[in-house]
């Protein structure tokens, strides 16, 4: 299975896409399902987890050819 990393099809920080990328999924529905989350919960724990996942998801790494 590929490491979970942080997508540089990002929108805010990759931190949807790469998970989609991980899971194999979309990363629209990855995208839609989180701000839905978030916005069920207030918004605030879900701009929280977001941050906390932005830190701690390695970036991707630079493939050289």
């Amino acid at each position: 299975m590929a490491q979970l990393t942080r997508s540089k099809n990002a929108m805010i920080g990759g931190v949807c896409a790469g998970i989609a990328e991980w899971l194999g999924w979309d990363p629209t529905i990855v995208r839609i399902g989180y701000v839905l989350l978030s916005v069920l919960s207030a918004a605030f724990p879900g701009i929280l987890v977001y941050l906390i996942l932005w830190m701690v998801i390695p970036s991707p790494k630079n493939k050289s050819d």
